[in-house]
């Protein structure tokens, strides 16, 4: 089990760019389940029974927890859960049907075109490893991969003349995005000029994004990377990999894209999935009905 929250708190670190605060209150609460499980002798998650769940929270009542922090325990729990599910780890969610605050719900800060602009803009031309720094900027914006999705980008990935880019993502599926001449661009400028010379050695690697010594990026590395040239940048909101992709998708919405479009692009199994992860903007809101009702 300890594996698994382990699994489970990296994730929320390095990809949904939670803080670590957040993490922290993960790590005590799932570290109380799963003692209480394992005390009961529950060996599996698979095996756990919505009843447990609830025998668990009403044993930490009993204690004395007070609402809130029973609140946040199962909160902890349905998020964990779900991303077990998400991950094809888990057979059955049986938190799925249980009332809590939707913490799942709470989104990362979207950035705006102009801090878009300024972030593609914040790797230095003086920088040796500009022209791969700001591929990668490029391509997290414009094709809206996930961070470990970017880190296994191969070279034959890129589709330059078509205009997408194929990814292999949750549950080894395979999916194909389009992707801008912007970041297109970006990426054949830096194929061409500077990946050459990071191969110096590592002819055999095959990986698109590479560190000075010829090895694939690792996520971590994305994250930081993308977290400096936001304070470079001047951006003072929380930043990671996952707001690129969730700027990307509601930029998108913003301007009229199909959710269903949207659901493709991100390879989300299930519709639900894009509707919490997009925000819907206002302004589009507001069109839709001065467009549509009958007293707009």
């Amino acid at each position: 089990m300890q594996a698994l929250v382990e699994r489970f708190l990296d994730y929320v670190a390095v990809e949904r760019g939670l803080s670590d605060n957040t993490r922290q209150a993960y790590a005590a609460d799932l570290l109380s389940f799963t003692a209480w499980l394992q005390n009961r002798g529950v060996a599996s998650l698979n095996a756990v029974k919505r009843e447990q769940v609830l025998d668990y929270l009403m044993d930490e009542k009993e204690r004395g927890l007070k609402t809130t922090s029973l609140s946040r325990r199962l909160v902890a729990v349905k998020v964990f859960f779900r991303f077990l599910q998400q991950e094809n780890l888990l057979t059955a969610n049986v938190t799925e049907a249980m009332d809590s605050p939707r913490l799942w719900k709470i989104l990362p800060d979207t950035l705006s075109y102009k801090e878009v602009e300024r972030l593609l803009s914040a790797p230095p031309e003086k920088s040796k490893l500009y022209l791969r720094d700001r591929a990668l900027l490029e391509t997290f914006y414009a094709s809206g991969l996930r961070v470990s999705e970017v880190a296994s980008l191969r070279v034959e990935d890129v589709h330059f003349d078509a205009g997408y880019v194929r990814c292999i993502g949750k549950g080894n599926k395979e999916r194909v995005v389009p992707m801008g001449e912007s970041a297109r661009a970006a990426i054949r400028v830096y194929l061409e000029a500077l990946r050459p010379h990071l191969t110096a050695g590592h002819a055999e690697a095959t990986a698109l994004f590479l560190t000075r010594a010829g090895h694939a990026l690792s996520r971590k590395t994305l994250w930081l990377m993308i977290k400096k040239y936001a304070q470079v940048a001047g951006i003072t909101k929380r930043i990671s990999p996952h707001t690129l992709r969730h700027s990307f998708a509601s930029h998108l919405l913003a301007n009229g894209a199909p959710l269903r479009v949207i659901q493709e692009m991100l390879g989300h199994a299930d519709i639900a999935t894009t509707q919490i992860y997009t925000h819907v903007d206002p302004a589009r809101l507001k069109a839709i009905h001065e467009k549509f009702h009958p007293r707009a």
